[in-house]
């Protein structure tokens, strides 16, 4: 009887702590395998929507870089003068400029690697000349009528209007812009704001509407941002790292602006000589590399805050580098030839590399005598 309630009891009998202890350790060992090669796929999820927001911040920056660029230069096709703003001025200058923060116009500071500031002409009816000598100090201008204004007796200023950006130029190279405040249709009078002009134009200078703004790269903000030459100064896009512009131009030396003789510009004597620049040896295919060094140099054409070197009128293509990064520093490394602003990634599926982009933009506006 004895053995017999023995057998039960032994029969009943559960796991050992050994068997326990042996079971939980192969238990743990199958769940961490699992894991582990979940983990590698989760990484990555998490990764790609990363990777998607740095490729839609690469193509906004270069759409509207290379959209721009493509467009600088283009000039008035109505009126007395016509054609690319390159015989008149330089449309591309490797500087800030406007009424908030500019940059030097002269020297060593007024070449900036991630700065451009790109003019032109837009589809506009806009496009005339002053009837009457504009002298620095003036606050108003009165201009011509236009014979093509598809309004003429309703509206004899053609479409300039309260708010619109304004150039007014001459052929010996002087330019400036400002800021349209009041319209007197029936006398053909604007009011502008802005500072002095930086020369006296003479009746016949042209006066269009124009389009201007200054790319930057925010290095404290890592943004990209656009300015308008007056007030508003707003981010594009975010996380950019870095930007750089190089620009490459005709060896040949520029012949235009040439002023009427009796006057002097930085390409010819008041007898209409003209003063001769080098020819630069051609580096990049039929062109030549236009360094910081040539830019700045001189000799220089316009005056006051629209100085410029000579040289600038020679770009004929602009060379864009843009580097943009993961928004999360989760996903930066902290390999600085893989990142410029390092995070704390430890590598694997979470690395998500700074994207690189570089690309040229030839101008057309500024390649039509080529």
């Amino acid at each position: 009887m004895n053995r017999q309630r023995r057998r039960a009891r032994s029969s009943e009998a559960g796991y050992t702590i050994l068997e326990l202890l042996i079971s939980t350790a192969i238990m743990v060992t199958v769940t961490g395998a699992i894991f582990s090669l979940m983990n590698p796929a989760e990484g990555n999820a998490q990764a790609q929507p990363e990777v998607a927001d740095m490729q839609q911040r690469m193509r906004v920056t270069s759409d509207t870089l290379s959209k721009e660029l493509m467009m600088a230069g283009a000039g008035p096709y109505q009126g007395p003068i016509t054609g690319s703003l390159v015989n008149y001025f330089a449309p591309i200058l490797p500087r800030r400029v406007g009424s908030m923060s500019p940059d030097p116009t002269t020297g060593p500071g007024s070449f900036k690697s991630d700065v451009v500031t790109l003019a032109y002409i837009p589809n506009s009816y806009s496009q005339t000349t002053i009837s009457q000598a504009m002298p620095p100090k003036s606050a108003e201008v009165k201009t011509n009528g236009q014979a093509n204004c598809p309004d003429q007796a309703k509206d004899p200023l053609c479409g300039f209007s309260e708010g619109k950006h304004v150039i007014i130029f001459d052929t010996f190279g002087n330019w400036d812009m400002f800021l349209i405040t009041q319209v007197q249709n029936a006398a053909a009078h604007l009011q502008h704001r802005g500072d002095d002009l930086n020369y006296k134009y003479d009746a016949g200078s042209s006066i269009t509407e124009i389009t201007d703004y200054t790319y930057y790269l925010d290095r404290q903000n890592n943004q990209l941002r656009r300015y308008d030459g007056y007030g508003l100064d707003e981010p594009l896009v975010d996380n950019v790292v870095d930007l750089r512009f190089d620009y490459f131009g005709d060896p040949n030396p520029p012949m235009q602006p040439k002023p009427l003789k009796g006057n002097a510009n930085c390409l010819y004597d008041a007898m209409g000589n003209y003063i001769g620049l080098p020819v630069l040896d051609a580096t990049e295919g039929s062109l030549a590399e236009l360094k910081p060094e040539i830019l700045t140099d001189g000799p220089y054409c316009g005056g006051g805050d629209n100085t410029f070197d000579v040289d600038l009128l020679r770009i004929r293509k602009v060379r864009v580098t843009v580097r943009v990064q993961a928004a999360n520093p989760a996903f930066r490394g902290s390999n600085t030839a893989l990142f410029m602003k390092p995070g704390f990634a430890r590598g694997g599926d979470r690395y998500v590399p700074d994207y690189r982009l570089t690309f040229d933009i030839t101008p057309r506006n500024l390649n039509l005598a080529r």
